[in-house]
């Protein structure tokens, strides 16, 4: 169209019925007809082009840029008369949800001879000042034009926009209202699941690539799945958005927790399983000696404990054993105890005095193993524990981090929201329309009770 006039209004009829047809809470209050300032913080900006402008852009002798051209075309009629309000309805729609609007117009683009093969012109040949119109629409909508948003400064992303369109189109075919409130929740649920299944994936990546089973302290695979651990929440947080009562932080707390048991339950394993192979390995032959009954003679038994100490002292300098080493090898003593004390009790030349007190030392040195697996069971323990908090923590930290830049965001949509409805207002008192003006005061102070309520207090978060 090649003009601002009242036709050109008519036609954008559907500004008219925003309210009516969906809906930005899926509880809204009585005054939400009334009140646009939830649909401002996500409707897009308002551009108006006109082809073929043919106007002189002036009022009252006085050139004025597009911009100005669609403001004075936006002025209200004076007066309640039925044609006064059927021409300030479109406007006063535009004007409120559309507070930041901007105006491009075309010249014809070519000599009416050249307009029947426009497609096939070349740049040089289209009149000058339709290619510098053209180039200045082109870098607004480039350099200035927001990107689809959602509440909250949500970008909507092609997968995003898709689910949008599909729970539209189901509250439609329902025969509801759209509700954007709604429609941002499921997607938050589609959106929040599949954080949960990045940040695990990322998780599991980088502890398969980090870890070498088994760790030589429980210590060391606690700090990997720390850091880990720190990354995943760190890519959760980036991609949920509107995680209500932290469900799906809850989720991925306890999968990660899940995990890292997991890789503990595997690291101890590795670990047995290399400890006892090694024992059968130094051991051995040193069973079927015994077997052979080299130690079943005349002292014997002080050539078997020389032995074992010897190859325990081996087992000992072997490295890389991994968390179960002490363990599996107090295992491994106590299961040949019945051997040891045969070639003992069968050995001529120990006393009976002796072989007692052999008896009672070996017991005092397997009770006092069986007290130092139990201290490093209970540092364990202590250390699980440790983990427990710092990983409580780290969420906390995060999410706490996550709410601030969250509520930090609203405030910043709440506070350009207030800037252009002051600017509306000031415009309705100017033009003399009172009554307009004390109505978008409501919405102000609305707007300005929302941001008290947004900047009040700190963020209490529980898990």
């Amino acid at each position: 169209m090649g003009t601002i006039n009242q036709q050109a209004m008519d036609q954008l009829h559907y500004v008219t019925e925003l309210t009516d047809r969906i809906r930005a809470k899926s509880s809204p209050n009585t005054n939400e007809v009334q009140d646009s300032a939830d649909f401002v913080s996500f409707f897009p900006d308002f551009v108006w082009t006109l082809r073929d402008f043919s106007l002189v852009l002036e009022i009252d002798g006085e050139s004025i840029s597009p911009d100005a051209y669609l403001e004075n075309s936006l002025k209200l009629m004076q007066g309640t008369s039925e044609k006064a309000k059927n021409y300030n309805l479109p406007r006063l729609c535009i004007r409120k949800f559309f507070p930041k609007k901007k105006c491009f117009v075309f010249d014809r683009p070519a000599q009416r001879k050249k307009l029947a093969r426009l497609e096939t012109l070349h740049e040089d040949e289209l009149d000058p000042e339709f290619v510098e119109q053209a180039a200045e629409f082109c870098s607004y909508i480039f350099s200035s034009s927001r990107t689809k948003t959602l509440p909250g400064g949500i970008q909507v992303n092609g997968p995003r926009l898709e689910t949008l369109v599909q729970t539209y189109i189901a509250a439609i075919t329902s025969g509801d209202l759209p509700c954007m409130e709604n429609a941002v929740l499921a997607l938050a649920q589609i959106e929040n699941s599949a954080a949960v299944q990045k940040a695990l994936a990322h998780y599991e990546q980088q502890m398969g690539q980090k870890v070498q089973l088994p760790t030589d302290t429980l210590q060391e695979l606690l700090d990997l799945h720390r850091a880990c651990e720190r990354e995943a929440i760190e890519i959760f947080m980036k991609h949920s958005f509107k995680d209500v009562e932290h469900v799906f932080q809850k989720k991925l707390k306890a999968q990660l927790e899940k995990k890292r048991d997991n890789f503990c339950e595997r690291n101890k394993k590795a670990s047995s399983d290399l400890c006892s192979a090694l024992l059968q390995e130094i051991f051995s032959p040193l069973e079927e000696e015994v077997k052979q009954g080299i130690y079943s003679k005349p002292g014997g038994y002080r050539l078997l404990l020389q032995k074992v100490q010897d190859l325990k002292k081996k087992y000992h300098e072997k490295p890389k054993k991994g968390i179960q080493a002490n363990e599996v090898l107090q295992k491994y003593m106590e299961s040949k105890e019945d051997m040891t004390n045969a070639i003992l009790q069968t050995d001529q030349t120990l006393t009976e005095k002796e072989k007692e007190i052999e008896v009672q030392r070996v017991k005092a040195e397997s009770a006092e193993a069986a007290t130092k697996m139990m201290e490093e069971m209970q540092r364990k323990t202590q250390e699980m524990l440790e983990q427990n908090e710092k990983s409580y923590q780290e969420h906390i930290r995060q999410l706490t981090t996550k709410m601030e830049q969250d509520r930090a965001q609203m405030n910043r949509e709440h506070q350009a929201t207030l800037a252009l409805k002051l600017q509306e207002q000031e415009k309705l008192l100017k033009e003399g329309f009172e009554n307009e003006s004390r109505k978008l005061h409501q919405e102000i102070n609305d707007i300005k009770h929302k941001m008290e309520n947004t900047s009040g207090g700190g963020v209490c978060v529980i898990l």
